[in-house]
């Protein structure tokens, strides 16, 4: 016989998790799990990484109202210089965040290869009640092939990692939201007796996250996700809103609605003349030109596919953050990119910053109330 679970313990995801939050434009931070964040710099300007300045940043997000804490998944340094070798595993680390935190939601990226779906799912539900149902799901495949042999994984082909993921994925829900024992006969799983409990809080099952760019990811994001990734560096707004609206359209056919969100690298200052010489001393000066290398490398990405002049410009974005959206400038030149980008239909953004304190607290002084006062976010109650 299932044991009863408490009503009390299952509650609407929407009244929980700040992804559904009513703001037209949500708020994330991407990377402070990692040493050097999503910045490939040799510059001393980024700060150790240590539990006491993960917390200090995701308190200082959380008090400011920000939705989502966006972890990157990462096993071994990428180059040669340690770019991102420093690092707290995400589920861990999503638990001790919940401790200290109390509206922001926390996100925990994991590789499927890693683990178990059954051990997935069980560290989500723990995460849900330890977070009071603040918990979302980041699904990935996996992009570097040295962790996948760290791991003694077989790095796959691109679709068949699809394929593996998928019956991951269902897997997982079934030990979410099954109270009998079931059994699984798949390609990749067999499972005799399955059972989890306790269930997550959410309902009717946790936020599930995704990044898939191709096809194949796409479809994923349609059938299975709430938050879907788009990269736009690089896009002028025409061809970035038409990548929104694709986006769109595949979750419509899928019958579904599925936020878009996209990451962005800020650089803030008094001037746009004083951000860009930030910008160029930091990542063209000081960069790690090891770790974008590896990084191009490992993500299939080459100067072939490129005019020259996109290619420097696209290596400026993946050094700067991971490939994400550039917001450089002022904060009025921040406030009105983020603007651009919510009309276009992004739903959420995921920010980097060379130092996420520092760069927070400038954000949070003089870009979010620009921010509210044009509509996109509501006064948060507990203030900054």
């Amino acid at each position: 016989m299932p044991i009863p679970v408490p009503v009390s313990e299952r509650k609407n995801r929407q009244t929980t998790n700040a992804l559904f939050s009513e703001n037209k434009l949500k708020l994330g931070l991407f990377g402070p799990n990692c040493d050097h964040g999503c910045a490939m710099t040799l510059s001393d300007d980024v700060p150790l990484l240590t539990w006491d300045y993960t917390k200090q940043v995701a308190q200082i997000a959380d008090r400011a109202g920000f939705e989502a804490l966006v972890p990157v998944a990462r096993w071994k340094q990428i180059g040669e210089n340690g770019f991102n070798g420093r690092n707290f595993e995400t589920y861990t680390w999503a638990a001790g965040l919940a401790s200290v935190t109390d509206h922001i939601t926390l996100v925990t990226t994991a590789h499927v290869q890693a683990s178990h779906p059954a051990v997935a799912a069980k560290q989500v539900a723990t995460l849900d009640h330890i977070s009071g149902g603040r918990i979302c799901l980041n699904i990935v495949n996996g992009w570097f092939e040295p962790e996948f042999k760290m791991l003694g994984s077989d790095f796959l082909p691109h679709d068949r990692r699809y394929q593996y993921t998928t019956e991951w994925f269902e897997l997982v829900q079934r030990f979410w939201t099954e109270d009998q024992e079931f059994d699984f006969h798949g390609e990749f799983f067999q499972v005799e007796g399955g059972y989890s409990q306790p269930k997550p809080i959410q309902s009717p099952i946790p936020a599930i996250m995704n990044a898939g760019g191709s096809k194949t990811g796409r479809e994923f994001i349609a059938k299975y996700a709430d938050s879907g990734y788009v990269l736009l560096a690089g896009y002028d707004l025409a061809s970035a809103r038409a990548l929104v609206e694709e986006r769109a359209g595949d979750a419509e056919a899928a019958g579904r609605e599925v936020s878009t969100w996209t990451t962005a690298y800020v650089i803030q200052r008094d001037t746009h003349e004083e951000a860009q010489e930030y910008l160029n001393k930091v990542f063209v000066d000081e960069a790690d030109m090891s770790a974008g290398a590896a990084a191009a490398h490992y993500l299939g990405l080459n100067s072939s596919a490129m005019e020259p002049q996109q290619w420097q410009e696209f290596n400026l974005h993946l050094r700067a953050g991971y490939g994400g959206y550039p917001l450089v400038g002022t904060a009025e030149d921040i406030a009105e990119r983020l603007n651009e980008l919510s009309e276009i239909g992004v739903t959420g953004v995921s920010l980097s910053f060379v130092d996420f304190v520092d760069g927070l607290e400038r954000f949070n002084a003089d870009v979010l109330p620009k921010l509210e006062a044009g509509g996109l976010r509501k006064p948060f109650p507990l203030g900054v």
